[in-house]
């Protein structure tokens, strides 16, 4: 056969195969050709060889003798059959290829848990034990704070004079003890270094105050206080148990109020605007818009603890204290209160029900029925107020639209602040701006308000990258719900403090505080630290020279 014969057949089987379903570029199919190929190489290299040379002319009468040596195969040889199936094969042929949209959903989560971790390895918390007599004073001191003895025992009176004095003593055994532990005075985290600026803004604006003794009375009750017992806290609060001890005194505090408004309503008993009920303690309780925010704010943590808690009894105890705490919420009929309730709600539903969203969608809507069934009489149309102020009986709303619109006027006029405490001098009717962002932004200018802001919304943030974290990993323990619980706590408050003054109060530095403590206690239980060595009395005042990276 010639090699043009050769060729032709060996196209033909091509083409035959081809038919059969075999891929024309499957390396099967073209080993054919790469046969022939070699053989007619494979001839002319004969050929060209001394040595072919000689042979050929020792048989020129038949050159084509040295043919067969280098064309072997028949025709019939070159016939190509499809590569067997293995099983591996189907599987890596079979197997899905990733959609684009999976890959880019998945570069994402990448991206955000990598965001998530870098805004944690911000803090810098060294790992060490002490303050135990700094928390003892503390836990004296918020007792004083929250609860106020000497006016719910009237036998207690000789005790009013002693916040002061707790306070003085914590501050005075805290001071050397921080310095002994971590050779500083305070962890400067992100929210502490935003208090700091905005404590010192305030300071800045008493002497260009409209009244600088109204503003130092201000900046002096309560303010620098709660400053420093915030410090404390953040520095203090190293352990799960005195975290969940101090919380305790605000879940306290919560039944005490809960069960006496209740009680006062149900008597009959109302002592603002003929139909709100308001309880015998001052402080920051006396004005039921104030009690109902602390309401909100301390409702989404039990329920959150009831959750995490593995006791049943736990668990019956903190959702009885939930319950109470709403109710009480309601008879304060406390717009700002329903609002804030509203937001730590659908935070914790969101949040808490991330896997299973159809339950959770409909035990919300059967809790939030019967919250509405139960609710006191005329409490509907007290909240259709917020929408519709006509239907305000004391014309409360278009007071607190006018006060709204002046202290955004006063921002706008006074960039720097007009002092701590002063807005009642240039406001409606000597009140206050019933708006705690407009207060800090009037009183305590642009500055201020930023400061304010990143204070608040740090933690928030942080807590949510935690919160991320432990879903990823699926562990959904103590640390994960109350992560949840603090989130709807300061979305709560967000919510609930732009209809009252409170920037100022004790209200957000124990939450803040709280969700500090609680970064720090999960980043040592989690290993997420190294041993370090504190520097000597005096030395770099403010930071220490070995932090957790």
């Amino acid at each position: 056969m010639s090699a043009s014969e050769a060729t032709g057949s060996d196209y033909k089987t091509l083409s035959a195969a081809k038919k059969g379903g075999v891929n024309r570029r499957d390396r099967e199919t073209l080993k054919p050709l790469k046969s022939l190929k070699e053989n007619e190489f494979t001839e002319k290299s004969l050929i060209n060889s001394p040595s072919g040379r000689q042979e050929v002319s020792q048989n020129k009468q038949n050159p084509q003798e040295l043919l067969p040596r280098v064309k072997e195969k028949s025709p019939a040889d070159f016939v190509v059959s499809a590569p067997e199936k293995t099983e591996t094969s189907e599987k890596t042929l079979n197997a899905p290829l990733p959609v684009y949209s999976e890959q880019q959903k998945k570069k994402k989560k990448e991206k955000k848990a990598e965001k998530d971790r870098k805004l944690l390895s911000g803090d810098r918390w060294l790992a060490r034990n002490g303050h135990v007599l700094t928390f003892v004073g503390l836990y004296l001191f918020s007792i004083m704070v929250l609860f106020r003895p000497y006016e719910i025992v009237p036998g207690l009176g000789f005790l009013k004079s002693t916040a002061f004095y707790f306070a003085a003593a914590t501050l005075a055994i805290y001071i050397p003890t921080q310095f002994a532990t971590e050779g500083n005075l305070t962890n400067l985290s992100t929210e502490v270094k935003a208090i700091l600026a905005l404590m010192l803004i305030a300071l800045f604006t008493i002497p260009i105050a409209k009244d600088p003794p109204t503003a130092w009375d201000q900046f002096n009750e309560p303010f620098i206080k709660a400053v420093l017992i915030f410090i404390v806290m953040v520095n203090v609060l190293r352990t799960r148990k005195r975290l969940t001890g101090l919380m305790w005194l605000s879940f306290a505090i919560g039944i005490y109020l809960s069960y006496t408004a209740i009680s006062l309503y149900m008597k009959g008993e109302f002592a603002v605007e003929d139909y709100r009920v308001a309880v015998d303690i001052g402080g920051m309780f006396e004005n039921p818009n104030d009690m109902a925010l602390h309401f909100v704010i301390i409702t989404p943590l039990v329920i959150v603890l009831a959750v995490a808690s593995k006791s049943k009894l736990l668990r019956i105890i903190y959702f009885s204290m939930a319950a109470l705490f709403v109710a009480a919420n309601m008879v304060t009929f406390s717009r700002g209160g329903f609002l804030g309730l509203l937001a730590a709600s659908l935070v914790l539903a969101w949040k808490l029900g991330r896997k299973y969203r159809l339950n959770v969608s409909i035990a919300s809507i059967v809790i939030g029925s019967l919250v509405i069934l139960l609710a006191p009489g005329n409490y509907g149309l007290r909240m259709l107020s917020i929408f519709i102020p006509g239907l305000d009986p004391v014309g409360s709303s278009d007071q607190r639209k006018e006060l709204l619109e002046r202290s955004i006027i006063v921002t706008l006029r006074n960039p720097w602040g007009i002092g701590i405490g002063n807005f009642p001098i240039v406001g409606v009717q000597n009140l206050v701006t019933h708006n705690a962002y407009t207060q800090v932004s009037a009183e305590l200018g642009i500055l201020g308000l930023a400061a304010y802001l990143v204070f608040i919304i740090s933690p928030f943030r942080k807590l949510g990258a935690i919160e991320r974290m432990l879903f990823a990993k699926d562990e959904n323990n103590w640390f994960f719900y109350l992560a949840i619980g603090l989130q709807a706590s300061i979305a709560g408050y967000l919510i609930t403090s732009f209809f009252a003054s409170v920037a100022y109060n004790w209200f957000i530095y124990y939450l803040i505080a709280y969700a500090v403590a609680f970064r720090r206690i999960y980043r040592l239980e989690n290993d997420l630290k190294e041993e370090i060595k504190p520097d000597g009395f005096g030395h770099n005042f403010l930071s220490a020279k070995k932090v957790l990276t």
